[in-house]
């Protein structure tokens, strides 16, 4: 393929315009071609601003064209599966947004139609693409913080409004499906490893229905990784990975800056020492990153970053953790 690579986005939500689509309009080898909604008006309200030529009044119209290559799924978690599948029974290349779904069994179904149809799929985890988690999982692959033996997240938001599709369950709302998706994945990506159970302990709110509060032990074998989310705390977030030697910080792991250089704290024995040792890696958009690997592996036939076996892995420890919580016992991850 010669000509640039033309992607279609379905929606207009926050994450695809205020993120997504700014980060890929600079590219020599792909370009935002077009953008549905289901009102016409809004497509061109937000084409307009974001400088996309061509707009739709649904999204099966935008599916439908043969001038799309790939198509980015930003929609309503429950809308991810049923909306990807069409994707890819069109023949359409698909970056879908996490959680890609809320069970396995629906990723199974993706697994075999991306199969028959030979196409491209994998799930935005944007992380994966990021210089400060690819040096993490070196630091942690080549010894360098000795022998990992714990694991830490953090990441929480102040959210309570009730018409907020992260607050309504029906549409996969609440903390452990928005965001306990990426502690879960960031230690699966530096570790290299699957956790064999998992032990949870969640609050729910009582209008909404949605976990608001989750705390989560993760058994990595010889690995404890654990990690709180809430919708409903001072945002923060924060990544350290324990090893025998040193200790990594990501500091901003999840929401990392494009205009600055992401750093990374190595502490040792010295954990009082006001000035660790600090890695700063060179300042990129992850969501740039993001559309240009995955524009790489279509053009080159190569393995998207984060393939679908990987989301189902991710999504079978979220569902463990939601069976955990109602069993209040360990679940086996299988």
């Amino acid at each position: 393929m010669n000509r640039k690579l033309k992607w279609g986005v379905l929606g207009a939500a926050k994450i695809a315009r205020e993120k997504v689509i700014p980060a890929m309009q600079n590219s020599s080898e792909y370009e935002i071609y077009g953008l549905a909604s289901r009102d016409l008006e809004r497509a061109r309200t937000v084409a307009n601003e974001l400088g996309i030529p061509k707009i739709y009044g649904s999204y099966d119209d935008l599916i439908q064209d043969p001038e799309i290559d790939v198509i980015y799924n930003p929609l309503p978690n429950d809308l991810h599966v049923p909306y990807t599948l069409r994707c890819i029974e069109a023949g359409k290349h698909v970056l879908c947004e996490k959680p890609l779904a809320l069970d396995t069994e629906e990723i199974d179904a993706l697994i075999a139609a991306r199969d028959k149809k030979g196409v491209k799929v994998g799930e935005a985890f944007m992380v994966a693409s990021n210089p400060q988690w690819i040096k993490a999982r070196e630091l942690v692959r080549t010894g360098y913080l000795g022998r990992i033996k714990a694991v830490h997240g953090f990441f929480s938001y102040y959210n309570v409004q009730g018409d907020n599709i992260r607050n309504i369950q029906e549409n996969g709302g609440g903390g452990i499906w928005d965001i306990g998706c990426y502690p879960v994945f960031t230690s699966r990506f530096v570790l290299e490893k699957e956790p064999g159970r998992v032990v949870s302990m969640l609050e729910f709110d009582p209008q909404f229905r949605t976990d608001k509060l989750g705390s989560v032990l993760v058994d990595y074998h010889e690995i404890q990784m654990t990690f709180t989310v809430s919708t409903q705390l001072t945002p923060y977030q924060r990544m350290l990975f324990y090893g025998e030697k040193k200790i990594l910080e990501v500091r901003i792991p999840f929401n990392a800056p494009s205009d600055q250089g992401n750093e990374l704290y190595i502490h040792d024995e010295n954990f009082l020492e006001p000035n660790p040792e600090k890695i700063v890696m060179p300042p990129s958009n992850q969501y740039t990153a993001q559309a240009d690997e995955f524009s790489r592996a279509i053009r080159e036939d190569t393995e998207v970053p984060v393939p679908l076996e990987s989301s189902r892995a991710n999504t079978r420890i979220l569902q463990a953790i939601f069976e955990s919580d109602r069993s209040e016992k360990w679940v086996s991850i299988d």
